[in-house]
């Protein structure tokens, strides 16, 4: 019947709004039976309920999507008691106004509509004490499960991938690391892992000198001392090919040049250097 009027009688309506509340295939099947209509869908029956506004009725999303109404006192009495905890609130409201179709879900909704803050914020303010202060584990328990101690760390124990004293590994730039006998400065651990190539260096000559850095005069993964040159580092722009680029850069270059190429950047380096000093004195260039 797409496209047709319906129409029914009145004890048709009758009855089909008596028994509303029935689920919709047992509401068609009783309503087909009685009145004998099959030309009549559950379709055309669950339409039917819905123009007519008939509510059926029934719990689980029973209000879901409905407009609950509360009474002046009502309203008057969740927001005296919005502080309450959502648990507390909805079973102290229920026991005072009797009303199964508010859940602690809608009041926590309401709550939030109405603007109503609590009062807590889920964090700690100054001053306030946790809750297991003062509280102590059993001494070697850690306050951990059995089954999660034996996999604990123990004083004293190292991991299993540990990289002890000597152990020498290759950086993201290339150069060689090595693990030492140091404090480090960042985590406070006994070992760190420092340059190899300025280590071996110092090892012979000392600390650098303050504004002076190692140039590696051919491969980096060589460490001897003998491949590093002590330069300044007003001189490393220049070996790296200078601001635009426009000379080829040390560690580009071939190694039978990289003699001529360090010793251009030390005479332009040294030609600056003079002018500087003299204009510092007044001198003319």
């Amino acid at each position: 019947m797409k496209g047709q009027r319906i129409t029914y009688g009145p004890d048709e309506i009758a009855w089909l709004e008596a028994n509303r509340m029935m689920v919709i295939s047992d509401y068609h099947q009783a309503f087909v039976t009685r009145f004998n209509r099959p030309e009549i869908s559950a379709l055309n029956l669950h339409g039917l309920r819905k123009r007519n506004g008939w509510k059926t009725g029934r719990d689980g999303d029973r209000y879901k999507g409905r407009h609950r109404r509360f009474s002046t006192e009502e309203i008057a009495w969740l927001q005296a008691n919005s502080t309450l905890p959502i648990a507390e609130y909805h079973s102290a409201f229920v026991a005072a106004f009797p009303r199964e179709d508010v859940s602690p879900h809608s009041l926590h909704a309401l709550r939030k509509r109405m603007g109503w803050r609590t009062g807590r914020t889920g964090c700690f303010v100054k001053g306030q004490a946790p809750l297991n202060k003062g509280k102590k584990c059993a001494p070697g328990t850690g306050g951990r499960h059995p089954n999660a101690q034996r996999t604990q760390f123990k004083k004293g124990q190292e991991p299993h991938n540990t990289k002890f004293v000597g152990h020498e590994r290759v950086s993201k730039d290339g150069y060689v690391e090595i693990s030492v006998e140091q404090p480090n400065p960042h985590t406070g651990y006994h070992r760190r892992y420092v340059l190899k190539h300025r280590w071996l260096w110092e090892q012979d000559n000392g600390p650098v000198p303050k504004g002076m850095a190692l140039k590696c005069l051919s491969d980096r993964l060589n460490t001897d001392p003998s491949n590093w040159e002590l330069v300044p580092r007003a001189l490393l722009p220049r070996l790296n090919g200078g601001r635009h680029k426009k000379r080829i850069a040390y560690d580009e270059a071939p190694d039978e040049i990289k003699p001529t190429l360090m010793a251009v950047a030390k005479l332009e380096q040294r030609t600056l250097d003079v002018r500087q000093a003299r204009r510092k004195q007044g001198a003319p260039l």
